[in-house]
Parts: structure tokens; C-alpha cells; sequence
């Protein structure tokens, strides 16, 4: 298995990507146009939504202490009166940008995955909070263009590796066997263990064929593909699927 290692620098330039790419899509929709990969959300509500993480991120890199937050972050703040949501969205981009600018990625600073308490978590993970609802928000006004190959890549490193062994899974269940994962145009492959509710990412070379596996499953697409379905954007179904479905619902976050 190869992973993207990611810097400092690869994710603040996706951020410099998908940030105005965001922007620019929510200010082209009407601000009630729904926004079809996340039912029940507007264009205005995914704008808000992004916009509060964006602050409370600004916060909790910056903190310099892996003390977890006391303010906890609102899944979509208010508008602020006299601006639009497009307008909101950009002050809090320009303020999660100018805090990334300056920030030691070695500096301590919590989040709440099984990974070091270090500020280099939060550039990784805006960048792909950011690609993600990008599409979302490119999808509502029939423009949706995929997730560029490298850091789409390094996006389902981050499900595989972040969200899963954090138990942020999109359904409760118990999956037993290994699935594959094949990034057609970023020659690169993924399996992970599934064991009830548990999940091990492993390297190829860890791999014992004697292990008993009740089904396997092989799923091979573009990484952007791989990542929206991994996120519940798109069917697995309209992928190129071998082995056995049911376990896909075991490597869905959300």
C-alpha cells in the first residue's frame, strides 16, 4: 500500500484550490438552491455550515495546548445581519487561511482522532472538508467537476486512516473481512481489515492468506470517485465493484 505524505504546503495549496472554487459556486446559486448531496441543506446552509468550521478550526489550531476545546462547534452558525452567506463564508476562509499561514504544524494542538495532537492535523483536514463540499456545492448548480487526483488520494487516506478508527462510521454494524481499494489514475491501493467494529488499515505486506475473512470485497475507480464514495456521495454501485457489497457499508464515513 502507498500513502500520499502530505504537507503543510500540499494542503494549504488545495485550500487555495477548493476555497475559491466553493466560493465561487455559492455565489452563482440562488441562496435556497438545494444542494442534492446533502438532502435537506441549501446552498446557504452548506455555505454557514463550512463558514462555522472554518472559525472554530481558526480556534483550536491556533491554541498551542492539545487540551480538548470547551466551545463546542455549531454544525451551522447564524447569518450574520447586513451579509450574505457567501460573504460569511469568505471572512471565515480568509481567517482559517491568514491562521494556517503562520502555523507550526509540529505545534501542539487537540483533535479528536486517533492521531498526534499536532497542528498539522487541521490543514489536512480543511483541505478536504473544503473538496468535498466543494463538489457539493458545484453538484447544486449542475457543474460538479472531480476532486484533483493526488489529494483526492490522500482523502481516502484520511477515511481510512482518521475517520473509521475514530468509529466515525455512517452505520453501526459488524463487517468481518478485507477490502480493497484501487485508485485507477494515482497507483494507489488501500486494504483495510474490517473486524466487527474495529478496522485495521494495513501495508500489502501484512496480509496473511491463512487469516479467515467470511468476504472480501475489491473496489476499483478514480480517487475522486473512491473518496465521494467513501463520503456517501455517490453509489459504490457505480463503481467497479468484486467480492462481496455488503461490506462497503462498513468503510462509509460521515
Amino acid at each position: 500500500m502507498s500513502r500520499m505524505h502530505g504537507t503543510k504546503d500540499f494542503w494549504i495549496g488545495a485550500l487555495r484550490t477548493e476555497g475559491p472554487a466553493f466560493g465561487a459556486a455559492v455565489a452563482e446559486a440562488p441562496p435556497e438552491t438545494p444542494v442534492l448531496s446533502c438532502p435537506g441543506w441549501t446552498v446557504t446552509d452548506l455555505a454557514l455550515h463550512l463558514a462555522g468550521i472554518y472559525q472554530w478550526v481558526s480556534t483550536v489550531a491556533g491554541t498551542g495546548t492539545n487540551t480538548p476545546p470547551q466551545q463546542r462547534r455549531s454544525q451551522r452558525p447564524e447569518l450574520t445581519p447586513g451579509v450574505t452567506a457567501a460573504q460569511q463564508w469568505q471572512r471565515a476562509y480568509d481567517e482559517l487561511m491568514a491562521r494556517f499561514e503562520t502555523l507550526d504544524p509540529e505545534a501542539p494542538a487537540w483533535n479528536w482522532a486517533p492521531q498526534p495532537k499536532k497542528a498539522g492535523f487541521w490543514p489536512r483536514r480543511m483541505a478536504h472538508e473544503t473538496a468535498v463540499h466543494r463538489w457539493d456545492a458545484q453538484l447544486a448548480i449542475a457543474a460538479g467537476e472531480p476532486i484533483e487526483a493526488k489529494l483526492a488520494a490522500d482523502g481516502v487516506s484520511e477515511v481510512l486512516d482518521t475517520w473509521l478508527p475514530a468509529g466515525r462510521r455512517a452505520a453501526t454494524g459488524q463487517w468481518r473481512g478485507v477490502v480493497r481499494l484501487s485508485a485507477t489514475d494515482a497507483a494507489q491501493e488501500w486494504y483495510l481489515r474490517l473486524r466487527g467494529e474495529g478496522v485495521a488499515l494495513l501495508d500489502t505486506g501484512t496480509i496473511l492468506d491463512h487469516d479467515e475473512h467470511h468476504a472480501r470485497v475489491h473496489v476499483s475507480a478514480t480517487a475522486s470517485d473512491l473518496l465521494l464514495a467513501l463520503w456517501g456521495r455517490i453509489s459504490f454501485d457505480t463503481l467497479t465493484v468484486a467480492g462481496d457489497r455488503a461490506l462497503l457499508a462498513g468503510v462509509r464515513t460521515g
